[in-house]
């Protein structure tokens, strides 16, 4: 069953990637920005596209489930790319032909009615893209039991499948895909990219038949934790029972009545958050807003315990925006030739780390995982939270080779006397294959933390939010890209007088500016919050089991998923 939603996500991420990559090149080299410019809108439009997934997930979980916001927003998506398609098509759409990297020439940037439909079009991928992203990995995950210790298993192959299915996709879309935007025309591009799209959302509404659908619960899971932390200031100034047994919950006969709802055993973590389940008047009727359930407060402890990890996952995407954006710029100035008869476009550079991953994930999957088990009794392997910490530790590599690679680069065009050179018409003699060393590492990083992440949210989080808490990763990414986008701007503002251009990273000629620099001070970031994440990760206490679970095999086998379990 969930090979329906792998396969769309493949289209999806087929669908988009060539554009994400390429959208720089677009918007400088077609549209007319400076590449700060045109960088700084692509982070704008990613964070975008993940920050609008918190909303939809809300719809999703509160209101409509999760197979109808994948449809709805799978054919939102061919609108955007349909739109984009036809403006590349068109020359009346665009700004006059002109070649922005002579430093003569005076170039006119898109404007007036031709921006408003570039930004509907691209702003309409976001709202699309948010959507699938929303509510398509939980409606996959949803298709497995938890509590049963088999499905528990598949899940996590199900996660590790999901990533294949985005490694398969992007290979396709970074090699075809780019290829014909770059040697066929962006209007042809995009069309592919709308086909793949439509091919996807096809391939997810025929599985229909054969999925478990969340049965939405007609209530707000947001509000419910909102409500306790609401409750918890107003009762401030009560006094906290000795016995936990005191504090409010669902009677046991009416729990047997809730066969849809979760009952969790309290934890004494967070105790000022138990001051919501306190009964400070008998006589009055329960007010939502100043009584809560043990259950809801465990809810909420749960969802604020994840806050720090969310947090510490937000600098590992500020370095994939670098290589989303200034790493393909790097490439365009470089040697892209691979034979005498073909050259590699920069945007392309991207499937190194994805070849990479459609090697590693099976190994990690059927190998890795298999071979530590035996020794850790973990169904995954290892824990959620060690996947993580792998990647984000990668992550600072990453920057530090990046760097170094940059250097390299730089010393050949001052060596050559081509620190003036045109980008493209006069590529720096170094082979573009320099840059795939950081895409290597980073294709490692992103296979341990990216998928930790999915799994861990998605298994920490509340039932009736599980999508939701899926969006912790897409937000985290959506906060990595607005923060790139102000870290450029920080970083010029503050080195304006380092570089004639106005900064290191100001203006279209990257041989003069400081990349390297800029990359060095992530890593250096990148490290620092490495050792919060540890502080964070090793004070973490894992979810529960629910109090409905009465089976003692699977207890036993919860307990090995969520090892901290053992203290309940």
């Amino acid at each position: 069953m969930w090979i329906f939603v792998a396969s769309t996500f493949a289209f999806e991420n087929m669908a988009n990637l060539a554009l994400a990559v390429n959208l720089v090149t677009y918007l400088n080299a077609l549209m007319h920005y400076d590449i700060a410019d045109a960088a700084t809108h692509v982070t704008n439009f990613m964070g975008t596209n993940h920050i609008l997934s918190i909303v939809m997930a809300c719809v999703a979980d509160a209101y409509m489930g999760r197979f109808k916001p994948v449809v709805i927003a799978a054919f939102v998506e061919c609108l955007g790319l349909a739109l984009l398609t036809v403006q590349a098509h068109s020359q009346k759409l665009k700004p006059p032909l002109c070649n922005i990297f002579l430093p003569t020439s005076k170039c006119e940037k898109v404007s007036g009615g031709n921006a408003v439909l570039l930004f509907f079009g691209i702003y309409m991928l976001a709202v699309g893209g948010a959507g699938v992203k929303a509510a398509l990995p939980s409606h996959g995950a949803d298709q497995f039991d938890e509590k049963d210790p088999k499905e528990a298993t598949q899940m996590s192959t199900f996660f590790n499948g999901l990533l294949l299915g985005l490694a398969v996709g992007g290979s396709v879309s970074l090699t075809c895909f780019v290829w014909v935007q770059v040697n066929k025309g962006y209007d042809r591009g995009f069309g592919l990219s709308l086909i793949a799209m439509f091919l996807g959302a096809i391939i997810f509404i025929s599985g229909l038949p054969r999925y478990r659908i969340y049965v939405v619960q007609g209530s707000s899971a947001i509000t419910e934790l909102l409500q306790v932390y609401v409750a918890a200031i107003r009762n401030r100034n009560l006094q906290l029972p000795e016995d936990p047994s005191e504090l409010h919950e669902t009677p046991i006969l009416d729990r047997e009545a809730a066969t849809h709802h979760e009952f969790l055993p309290h934890r004494d973590v967070y105790r000022w958050l138990d001051k919501a389940a306190i009964r400070s008047n008998e006589t009055e009727p329960p007010n939502p807003w100043k009584l809560c359930r043990v259950t809801q407060v465990e809810n909420a402890k749960i969802f604020l315990a994840m806050v720090p990890v969310f947090l510490c996952s937000i600098v590992m995407t500020l370095c994939l925006a670098q290589l989303r954006t200034f790493s393909v710029q790097q490439g365009v100035t470089m040697n892209t030739k691979l034979t005498n008869f073909f050259n590699m476009p920069p945007a392309s550079l991207p499937i190194i780390p994805i070849s990479f991953m459609l090697i590693l994930i099976p190994i990690y999957d059927q190998i890795f995982v298999p071979f530590v088990r035996k020794f850790t009794g973990i169904p995954t392997g290892i824990t959620y939270l060690q996947r993580v910490g792998v990647g984000l530790l990668l992550s600072s590599l990453v920057m530090a080779v990046a760097g170094t690679i940059e250097v390299k680069r730089k010393n050949i065009a001052k060596h050559h006397n081509m620190l003036d050179a045109i980008p493209v018409f006069q590529p720096l003699p170094i082979s573009v294959f320099w840059l795939s060393f950081q895409y290597f590492v980073f294709g490692v990083a992103e296979c341990f933390t990216y998928v930790g992440l999915l799994e861990f949210f998605y298994s920490q989080a509340p039932k009736s939010i599980k999508s939701i808490s899926s969006c912790f990763l897409w937000s985290s990414m959506a906060a990595g890209y607005f923060m790139s986008s102000i870290m450029v701007k920080i970083v010029n503002h503050a080195t304006k007088g380092v570089t004639k251009s106005g900064g290191w990273l100001a203006g279209n000629n990257i041989n003069r500016n400081h990349l390297e620099k800029f990359y060095w001070l992530l890593s250096i970031l990148s490290l620092i919050n490495f050792a919060v994440y540890l502080f964070v990760a090793l004070r973490y206490k894992y979810r529960p089991l629910s109090l409905d679970v009465e089976d003692e095999n699977e207890v036993h086998q919860l307990k090995i998923l969520n090892p901290s379990m053992e203290d309940l």
